[in-house]
Formats: structure tokens, C-alpha cells, sequence
């Protein structure tokens, strides 16, 4: 064996055993008659002694020795001198005296060390992942992701769930994000595509009798470049017969508390609590609200109807809303130069035409640039709405509904921040649900599905389907974490009539619908059960019960922003005689080789 124990686990009971270590080399110090070394490998380090007594030799090749390093040590365990324990080391008690020394490979000098300060920034940490994964910041990560699919495998194990992999090469069904093409070798001219979820395959498994499917699933999407999506991505796919969409809910409520007692120690409340989609927009302006923060948006419409000032006043008549936030200690923190910055803020992030904003005097009154245009007692009225105390912040935003929402959601998590509203390592899970079963695309002029178009609708609106669409309510169920929609589901239309009504409804002719979801539609009329499940992001979990801002740090080989790979320097060019194989001609993007 190369190595007998590894780096973090000698204690002060292996004192005087002969061991034998291997790792990499994280620092040393030349003491001219002795070299200290610091092993490291994914467990730990070990402080390694070289002496004079061991002899010129070894000696000489510990000198040598650089950062990086692989080496073999074999030596003796010692507890180290009185006043010289490492009580930030598990191994702080001990050191090994080193008797023998191989390297087993040397390292030039990388571009970064994995274990110092000032690292670089991330595209070269990406293009050198492999010293990256050497961090024990991110060693750490990935290890807490392993046992986090653990515990999720356990717990549906315990619950009677079937693991079913399900293809990685199936059909294209252009609805939702684009999906990434695979052509086919013996079919020319033909294409499989990579699965953007496992959706249509788990729903045959219900109809085919499988009653509970899980899967930690692998999917692909071509979607435009957002700063927390990647390409590729993990979820924990499951789907259930027989339930409604509080039997799906109560799974996962029992998954997260089981997460949350395993991982961080905390005890979940539960059922976990619920909002409606139209709570969540009214009262927080989103609809995966970050309920870490207290804040709560506050609608003064028919305030503003009758009040004296001009702009609030002609938004209303024009349709509009006005809604605001109270930043609680906020007048003391915003200097006039700061909110002109949020001003431009959400103008520039969120097409508000402007912000007004009202500071809380020490005896109560309200006080901005456009106080004069007000009445006293409208002020007050307005103080009164808000709760406002002396210190307080009033921020609020005059227009259309949509632009409101958006607007107050960022100035809300600005807020949160600024003002450090949200407590070290808090979490809080929530559901959102009775989402709207339809969008209107403005571009495309037709109805589209908020979730996906094999979503059932709430029982009591199918009298709506086609008269009112934008009544219609979902059965449908997001999991929101800290204010990240951590996973979502719906329970599905299982009988082919009203899934084909659907699929009218979005604008797909029968003939469309069964081209592309002959077989979803044949088999709903062969015994489908009532189902429902859902999907939720493991790479984002992992993100946040790790209590981290980057969902790239929690995934071992990301793609950037880009969607590259910088290390392995994907997507690239394929040899000429593939193309000619698969009957593929490239035809160059306009204005260049793209982005």
C-alpha cells in the first residue's frame, strides 16, 4: 500500500507507530537543520519532520522539495513538543519524523496555490479546476454534495420509491428552452435531443404502473447565458400516482427537514408554510420571495388616488399602481448621493420610470424634496400606512403592476443587503403555490404555459379554459429556499381530451400535438392514474445549504457564463470526416464565429 493512514487522521494515540503517508506537498520551512513539511490530501494535514539525525541524504531530497509536490513519507509518530500543539489542526497533537521519502511526482510551479490567500479570479481558477478541486474550501463542498445525494437516495428508499434511469437520447419537443441536438450517424438528416428533463418519460412510468419514481437525473438546456444557470445540471427528479399536490408537497416537506436536521442541525416546522402566487407578488413582489427578510411591499393605491401630487395621482388614472417598501433605519444609512443611485437603479434594471422616496423625521413627519406637493394630512395618512417610525425609509414606485413587482423586489434585496437585514446562516424554506396556469407572450401574441403544458388545472377553473384563460389557476407547487427557487411541480393532466384542449389552447393544432406528443397521448388513453411530482435543483441546494452565492463552486466541472469549459476548452471544432459522416455542412453565423 502506498500510504497506511491518510493526512487527518493520526492522533495522539498512534504515537510511536510506524506509519506510511502520501500527498501533496502544502508548504514547507527550511530550518537548515531540520525541514518541516505540511502533507495534505483531502482528509487533512500532517506535519512531516525531517532531522539531521535521518541523515544527509534525506535531508537534502526534503530540501528539494516545493509546493505541489506528490510524495510518499514513512516515519514515526511523535507528539509534538510541549507548546508546540496546532489546536486548528485535528492532527495538531502529533507530527510524524520522517524516515523515508519518495517523490511520486514533482509540480512545476502552478499558477495558483490551492491553499494560500489571493486567489486569481475565476476564469483561471476554472481553466485550472484541477488545482481548484485541491481547495479544501471546495474539497468540502463536493463532499457535503456526495452525502447530500445520500441522504435524498436513503430517504426515498425508505419511502418505497423505484430508482429508474430513464434516456439520455430521446426526441425533440420544441417547447420551453431550446434544446441541445444530437444528429444521427444512421439516420442522416435526423436528430436526437439531449433531455431537458426526464418529464414525459416519468409520466409514462406512472401510466405503466410504476406508482413512486425517483431519480437524480442529468439535463440539458440550451438557454440564453444567465449568471446562476448552467447548460448542463443536476436535479432530483421524482414522480408519484395516485396524489394530489398536497401528498407531493408533504414528501418534500419530510426531505427538507431530514436535509436541515443532517446537514445544519436545524429543526423544520411543519408543513412548511405557503403563500399563493398572488400573495407572493402582492406582498413581496416575486414569486420565490426571500422570506429571510421582513420587509413586506405596501399597496397605497387608492391613498394615491386622491392624494395632491400630480405623478402619483395620473399613474392611478392611467391604470397604474403605487406601491413602496419602509427600509427600516434606512434614512440614516441612504445619503441623497445613494438614492440617486438606487433611482437609477431601477430605471436602468427594471424600466421604472422614477422612485420617490420619503425620510421619517425625529417627530414622526415625512420629509423629501417632493414633500411640498402633498398636504399635511396626506403625509400622515401615508406614515400612518407604512408604520413608519422616526429613522425609517419610505421607498415607492409608481406604475404599471409588473413594473412595481420588479421594481420593489430588487429595491428590497438591495435593502436586505445594505442594511444587513438578514441574519448570519439563516435559512427558510417556503412553498408557492396556485400559480397561473397561462402567460400571454406579448411577441408572439398567444398563450403560453407558466410551467409546462402537461400542467393540470385546478378542478374548479376548467370552466375558464377557453373563455378566460388568464383565470385558469395551476395545480402547481414551487419550493423556495432563502429566496431561490429550489425546485417546482405540478400534478398532470392525465386524461388525453383535456391534455389536447391544452394543447390547443397554447396554439398546437391536433396534428402538431400528435407529431410531437403522439405517444404522451396515446398512452394517457390506455389506464393513465392521477400524478404528480416534481423537480428540484441539486447543484442549488447544494449552494445553499453550503451557504454559498455561486452555484459553479458546487458543481466539480462547470461551464462559465458562456457556457465554456475553460479547462478541457469545449465546444470546439470536430474533424471534417465526422461531419461528413453524420451529413452535417457548417455554415458560418453571420457577423462571425459567434460568441
Amino acid at each position: 500500500m502506498l500510504r497506511t493512514h491518510n493526512c487527518g487522521e493520526l492522533r495522539i494515540e498512534h504515537v510511536r507507530q510506524r506509519v506510511t503517508l502520501a500527498g501533496w506537498v502544502d508548504s514547507k520551512r527550511d530550518h537548515g537543520r531540520g525541514v518541516f513539511i505540511d502533507l495534505r490530501d483531502r482528509y487533512g494535514i500532517t506535519q512531516v519532520v525531517f532531522e539531521v539525525q535521518s541523515g544527509a541524504e534525506l535531508l537534502e531530497a526534503a530540501s528539494r522539495l516545493r509546493s505541489e509536490d506528490v510524495i510518499q513519507v514513512e516515519g514515526t509518530v511523535l507528539e509534538r513538543p510541549a507548546g508546540q500543539h496546532n489546536p486548528k489542526l485535528a492532527t495538531g497533537q502529533i507530527e510524524l519524523r520522517a524516515e523515508r521519502l519518495e517523490v511520486l511526482n514533482r509540480s512545476e510551479t502552478p499558477p495558483f496555490l490551492p491553499t494560500k490567500g489571493n486567489l486569481p479570479g475565476e476564469d483561471v481558477r476554472l481553466k485550472y479546476r484541477y488545482l481548484d478541486l485541491r481547495r479544501p474550501a471546495m474539497q468540502q463542498t463536493l463532499m457535503l454534495r456526495s452525502r447530500i445525494v445520500k441522504l435524498i437516495r436513503d430517504y426515498f428508499d425508505e419511502l418505497g420509491f423505484v430508482d429508474v434511469e430513464t434516456p439520455m437520447l430521446g426526441r425533440s419537443t420544441p417547447e420551453g428552452a431550446r434544446d441541445y441536438l444530437v444528429p444521427s450517424r444512421i439516420y442522416p438528416g435526423q436528430f436526437y435531443a439531449l433531455p431537458q428533463s426526464p418529464q414525459l418519460y416519468k409520466q409514462i412510468l406512472m401510466i405503466a404502473g410504476f406508482d413512486r419514481y425517483v431519480q437524480i437525473a442529468r439535463c440539458f438546456r440550451d438557454e440564453d447565458l444567465r449568471a446562476d444557470r448552467q447548460p448542463e445540471f443536476t436535479q432530483l427528479d421524482l414522480e408519484m400516482s395516485f396524489v394530489d399536490a398536497e401528498d407531493v408537497i408533504g414528501v418534500i416537506d419530510g426531505l427538507m427537514a431530514r436535509l436541515a436536521r443532517e446537514i445544519l442541525g436545524m429543526e423544520l416546522s411543519l408543513p412548511l408554510p405557503r403563500l399563493t402566487y398572488d400573495e407572493a407578488m402582492a406582498r413581496f413582489g416575486h414569486d420565490a420571495p426571500d422570506l429571510r427578510c421582513s420587509i413586506e411591499i405596501v399597496d397605497v393605491t387608492d391613498w394615491a388616488r386622491n392624494c395632491s401630487f400630480r405623478v402619483f395621482r395620473e399613474a392611478v388614472e392611467q391604470g397604474g399602481f403605487v406601491r413602496g417598501i419602509k427600509a427600516p433605519g434606512g434614512a440614516a444609512y441612504y445619503s441623497r448621493k445613494l438614492l440617486d443611485e438606487l433611482t437609477e437603479f431601477v430605471k436602468h434594471d427594471f424600466g421604472a420610470k422614477g422612485l420617490a422616496w420619503f425620510r421619517v423625521e425625529s417627530d414622526g413627519t415625512l420629509w423629501a424634496p417632493t414633500a411640498k406637493n402633498f398636504e399635511p394630512g396626506q403625509l400622515q395618512e401615508l406614515a400612518r400606512r407604512f408604520d413608519a417610525a422616526p429613522g425609517d425609509l419610505l421607498l415607492l414606485s409608481a406604475d404599471q403592476w409588473m413594473i412595481t413587482c420588479k421594481t420593489l423586489y430588487g429595491l428590497r434585496k438591495r435593502v436586505a443587503a445594505d442594511l444587513s437585514l438578514i441574519p448570519p446562516g439563516a435559512m427558510h424554506f417556503s412553498w408557492v403555490v396556485e400559480f397561473p396556469m397561462f402567460e400571454w407572450d406579448e411577441q408572439e401574441q398567444r398563450w403560453t404555459a407558466m410551467h409546462h403544458p402537461f400542467t393540470a388545472p385546478r378542478p374548479q377553473d376548467l370552466p375558464y379554459l377557453e373563455t378566460d384563460p388568464a383565470r385558469c389557476r395551476a395545480q402547481a407547487y414551487d419550493l423556495v429556499i432563502n429566496g431561490f427557487e429550489a425546485g417546482g411541480g405540478t400534478i398532470r393532466i392525465h386524461d388525453a381530451q383535456l391534455q389536447q384542449r391544452v394543447f390547443g389552447l397554447l396554439g398546437m393544432s391536433p396534428e402538431a400535438a400528435r407529431q410531437r406528443f403522439g405517444f404522451l397521448l396515446d398512452a394517457l388513453r390506455y389506464g393513465a392514474p392521477p400524478h404528480g411530482g416534481i423537480a428540484l435543483g441539486v447543484d442549488r441546494l447544494v449552494m445553499l445549504f453550503a451557504g454559498l452565492d455561486n452555484i459553479r463552486d458546487c458543481i466539480a466541472f462547470p461551464k462559465t457564463q458562456k457556457a465554456t469549459d475553460l479547462m478541457t476548452e469545449a465546444p470546439s471544432p470536430v474533424d471534417s470526416r465526422q461531419l461528413e459522416e453524420l451529413a452535417i455542412r457548417v455554415v458560418p453565423p453571420p457577423g462571425g464565429a459567434g460568441r
